[in-house]
């Protein structure tokens, strides 16, 4: 293996890293959510802001959620493009699964 073609020491654990990000962003979106909305209800006495809150840290979780995907489909069809994996055939044709 050349030095191009070395892969980094801990490249598996970032990667690994990165993946379980994903679910702890979206438990921290909310929680700021909610704290967000408890801070406006303690600061203007409506209660409907708790909800206004919430609303806010479940959309920001989608948008993490959207940008993750985002992020692993150029991942996957950069990977497509890869030379080395032009000529792969799939052991099983997609529409194999109608035949049975």
């Amino acid at each position: 293996m050349n030095e191009e073609q070395k892969e980094p020491k801990f490249k598996k654990v970032i990667k690994g890293a990165d993946q379980a990000s994903l679910g702890i962003s979206i438990v921290v979106a909310i929680v700021i959510g909610v704290l967000i909305g408890y801070g406006l209800v303690r600061l203007t006495g409506y209660k409907w802001m708790l909800a206004l809150g919430i609303i806010w840290g479940v959309g920001a979780a989608i948008l993490n959620i959207v940008k993750a995907y985002k992020k692993q489909k150029k991942e996957l069809d950069e990977l497509k493009n890869d030379p080395k994996y032009k000529n792969y055939k799939p052991k099983y044709d997609e529409d194999d699964d109608d035949k049975y």
